[in-house]
């Protein structure tokens, strides 16, 4: 089982091949990165299980969003559907959606690039649900949209 030490490994190398020197873990193994001034990005390392949980902060829901909201969510993570295997959540104080993902260490570890155009997709990913959000919240229809959509080329992470 992989342990906090290897995890501190594991992001040396990861603020290597990006250059985002603030990929830094607290006691605890979580590390936050705002990225693209757009997303805030959190790793948190769960030693018992040898995982990595990915959680997005998405987008924020007005108190009167319509239920067509909470349904797409739904719906869109129905066996990861239209949400490459991770799953949405809301934040109960701040009615924010939030995107989960679960890496296991030991995969991620031996190959950090994988790992990192892995983060890109999901980031792709939030894009695509931001504006299917926004749809929803305007009135409009929302985007029918699946991860086969994702824009190419959104490689935030690089250094």
């Amino acid at each position: 089982m992989p342990h906090k030490e290897d995890y501190d490994k594991f992001l040396a190398e990861l603020r290597k091949e990006t250059g985002i020197q603030a990929i830094v873990s607290d006691e605890t193994g979580l590390v936050s990165v705002r990225v693209d001034d757009t997303y805030n990005v959190n790793l948190q390392f769960v030693e018992a299980t040898g995982r990595i949980l990915c959680f997005i902060e998405v987008a924020e829901l007005p108190k009167d969003a319509s239920k067509a909201v909470y349904r797409d969510l739904l719906v869109g993570g129905l066996f990861g559907k239209d949400t490459a295997g991770g799953y949405f959540a809301l934040e109960p104080e701040t009615d924010t959606v939030i995107y989960n993902y679960s890496f296991d260490f030991m995969t991620a570890a031996r190959d950090v690039e994988n790992f990192i155009v892995t983060l890109e997709k999901i980031l792709q990913l939030c894009d695509i649900w931001v504006e299917r959000i926004k749809g929803h919240l305007s009135g409009g229809d929302a985007v029918e949209a699946t991860t086969g959509d994702m824009p190419q080329g959104h490689t935030i992470f690089r250094a």
